[in-house]
């Protein structure tokens, strides 16, 4: 496997793909940079040179017990960004992906050429007195909760809503629940549950604002996970020049259910 020792000791998994202008992939919890495959082949083909990684903690990465946090996951992606001497890249994000943002606020954009955020947490998931449109800690505490009774149920569970085939008349791939349920199994139990604190109540809002790159924002219309009121439309007023793409019942996991529209959207926006 190709790795990357951080400077804590920490061993990053990362594919790397492709020859051209990079694209760097953060996928969300608690999956593996694996939830990108069909953008990253897709923009390989493409002439892109394409970079994934596994979250510490998650995948093929080492299983941390601390530092399950964006802080440190945004230093970890920042470490092989520098060691591989990624220039002019483009970074996108899922989810807790999101990260990027938290990556632009403590490393600034000078390698950086474009950012795209997908069904991403940022500004704030969690409901507080300034942000009363969030979503109440007993969320993400039913979701502990699930981690520590039984994971495998957990993630079956997620699955559904996670790509919108709990709505009334969705057609369902049985391979892409299965698929997300070995990806999560692959999430060691610490990441699993303090991953939880890490993308719900990390506040993104002051590292949106220090954005001065060409950035994209996409998000699904029908995002059970990450509502869109509370994350896409509020990073689009507070991005500067943020552009805001909206896909009509489309779910949280539209990297998969809507690929080929995604596909395209990121190399069109990525060809601008």
């Amino acid at each position: 496997m190709t790795t990357f020792a951080t400077k804590d000791g920490t061993q990053i998994y990362f594919k790397d793909w492709g020859q051209g202008q990079p694209v760097v992939f953060s996928h969300g919890w608690p999956l593996t940079t694996d939830a990108w495959e069909d953008q990253m082949f897709f923009l390989a083909n493409n002439g892109y040179r394409v970079i994934g990684h596994d979250r510490r903690g998650h995948g093929r990465s080492s299983q941390t017990w601390g530092s399950n946090d964006l802080d440190t996951y945004a230093d970890d992606f920042a470490e092989p960004v520098q060691a591989l001497e990624l220039l002019d890249a483009i970074h996108v994000g899922h989810s807790t992906g999101g990260e990027v943002s938290r990556y632009i606020g403590r490393h600034g954009t000078s390698r950086v050429a474009k950012a795209v955020l997908v069904s991403a947490i940022p500004p704030l998931m969690l409901k507080t007195e300034s942000n009363p449109a969030g979503l109440p800690k007993e969320s993400f505490d039913q979701l502990r909760a699930g981690v520590l009774a039984n994971r495998t149920q957990l993630w079956r569970d997620l699955s559904l809503p996670f790509f919108g085939y709990n709505r009334p008349g969705a057609k369902i791939s049985e391979g892409v629940p299965e698929q997300f349920v070995h990806q999560s199994m692959m999430a060691g139990f610490p990441a699993s549950y303090f991953g939880i604190k890490a993308f719900s109540e990390t506040d993104l809002t002051e590292d949106l604002k220090k954005f001065n790159v060409s950035t994209l924002i996409i998000h699904g219309a029908d995002d059970e996970i990450v509502p869109i009121a509370n994350s896409a439309l509020r990073s689009e007023k507070m991005i500067p020049n943020a552009t805001l793409k909206i896909y009509e019942g489309g779910s949280h996991g539209i990297a998969m259910t809507h690929k080929v529209r995604l596909n395209q959207d990121l190399l069109t926006f990525i060809k601008e």
